[in-house]
């Protein structure tokens, strides 16, 4: 055990000294303090670890003392010692915000196990996931190279997230860096499986297709909305499995997940392309075959992404479903304020759609401003920076009237992100389209070995603006550049988190479906 900083404050502190002396046996810095007032200015002068607070003091009585030791460091543990077990004193204290409580007369062993808790928990914790993960890193590895099917996919991003996840609390660099080599050979292998895949799942023995972005409606929701249920959707644009995972203990507060599913997003994981595919019930060829009016391809002028609402529509007719809809687009806390605050009337609609485009605006601003880089540096921090908009957004205040409501709520999303690192150099016509994760266009100049290239957009039903359209997605943690101004372009988007390619982050997204608690 480390060497620890600690402070006791007791009127009686003198008999307290065996206690004391086993303390400093220990290798531990006790400082004794026997009043309140002491107590106040040590922890002004001195960081302490964790501080052991005697309740019934003369003078300043030790829940005065912890409230101004609070107020001087808030984050330093503070258990109280007290003769009594009063449950307004104690009520009083734990709303204080102490870490713990021991009753007098404590013993050695009570001490040592108090500091082990508040202290010490984070560096075992830490010691114990890295010696789980050193555990599991080669059978991970072998269950990377024995994937064959999405469904197996799905299993390792699950486990790929959870131990992310857990490393991210610990202090251990070396084994992150291990972690981060993993995932970066698991999404290699991806990049494989989806090259030799992916084009099969649209071809008349698809079978083995996954459920993806054009069929969710037909396999989650419709059969719901016939059976007379009322269905609100909640879709986060750009909502990866990790960011999910990162908030799913603050909307447990109020809800039950009923299910959790990982579904595909279709290539390009795009706005433009997924989202629409998602609402139309429809790859984007086939869009743009029924209702022109409602698609454009990317070298046209005009929003991309206008037409969800008119597109889930015609998907509900195809159906047979002549049900009353409500869609908002929530792109600002001033529009999700009126959903929320119009919810008793949504709530009249069978079905409804509420689309959140913070996190997509988040890493675009994260690509453009500096400050925002600085805030989001890495992806522990990116996902800080969601769980905090999270807690203090109009999504979560509209969350909580549903729940109260006993409204069940559908989470989604259109595609994740990726943070890239890597330029490749790929070389187009003034028409290519400008996206650093794909590209459309013809005369496409490439390295075969760097992309998933598909020649023939019709044999994975996108759309081509002519007869030698092709479609080039990046892989992994790559992203395109152009030759000219190369090292410029290179500099400014490596780190950047982009969509649009092939990795799990991108394709493999989630979809959930909760319950209000009871």
């Amino acid at each position: 055990m480390k060497e620890l900083k600690i402070l006791w404050a007791d009127d009686e502190i003198d008999l307290l000294k065996i206690h004391i002396l086993l303390l400093r046996e220990k290798g531990f810095e006790v400082i004794t303090a026997n009043n309140g007032d002491d107590a106040i200015e040590l922890a002004e002068q001195h960081n302490f670890d964790i501080i052991f607070l005697d309740e019934n003091m003369p003078g300043l009585s030790g829940l005065e003392a912890l409230t101004q030791i609070k107020a001087i460091i808030p984050s330093t543990p503070v258990v109280m010692v007290t003769k009594s077990e009063e449950e307004d004193i104690m009520d009083e204290a734990i709303g204080s915000k102490i870490a713990d409580y021991l009753i007098k007369p404590v013993n050695p062993k009570q001490i040592l196990l108090s500091i082990k808790k508040h202290v010490d928990t984070k560096r075992l914790v830490s010691e114990k996931t890295t010696s789980s993960y050193q555990n599991e890193f080669g059978r991970l590895g072998y269950e990377i190279n024995d994937c064959q099917t999405f469904e197996d996919w799905v299993n390792i991003y699950k486990k790929l997230v959870f131990w992310e996840l857990e490393l991210s609390r610990t202090s251990d660099n070396q084994m992150a860096e291990i972690f981060l080599m993993q995932k970066n050979d698991a999404n290699n292998a991806f990049a494989k499986f989806i090259k030799n895949n992916y084009i099969d799942w649209f071809q008349s023995n698809g079978g083995k297709r996954p459920l993806m972005s054009h069929n969710l409606f037909r396999e989650k929701i419709i059969p719901k909305l016939k059976n007379n249920e009322q269905v609100f959707l909640l879709l986060v644009d750009n909502l990866r499995y990790d960011q999910w995972k990162t908030i799913q203990p603050i909307v447990r507060e109020f809800f039950d997940v009923a299910e959790e599913t990982l579904f595909c997003s279709i290539l390009p994981t795009a706005t433009q392309y997924s989202r629409n595919a998602m609402f139309a019930g429809l790859m984007p060829s086939e869009i743009a075959k029924l209702y022109p009016e409602l698609w454009l391809n990317d070298d046209e002028e005009g929003g991309k992404n206008l037409n969800e609402e008119k597109l889930l529509g015609k998907q509900l007719s195809r159906f047979g479903l002549n049900i009353r809809m409500y869609y908002d687009k929530i792109i600002h806390t001033g529009s999700g304020k009126k959903t929320a605050n119009n919810l008793n009337n949504v709530l009249n609609y069978q079905m409804a759609v509420v689309v959140i485009n913070f996190i997509d605006m988040l890493s675009h601003a994260r690509t453009e401003m500096d400050m925002i880089r600085e805030l989001a540096s890495d992806e522990a921090a990116y996902r800080s920076l969601t769980a905090s908009w999270f807690k203090h957004s109009p999504l979560l205040s509209l969350m909580q009237q549903l729940a109260e409501k006993k409204a069940r709520v559908i989470i989604t999303t259109d595609h994740g992100t990726i943070r890239v690192h890597n330029p490749v150099k790929v070389i187009g016509d003034r028409k290519t389209t400008t996206n650093l994760r794909y590209k459309q266009g013809k005369n496409l100049n490439y390295k075969q070995k760097e992309v998933f290239a598909v020649t023939k957009p019709q044999l994975i039903h996108l759309p081509a603006s002519n007869l030698s359209t092709s479609y080039i997605f990046a892989q992994n943690e790559d992203f395109f550049a152009y030759p000219n101004n190369y090292n410029h372009y290179a500099k400014y988007y490596k780190n950047t988190f982009q969509h649009g390619g092939v990795s799990m982050e991108e394709m493999i997204i989630p979809y959930i479906e909760l319950t209000p608690k009871k």
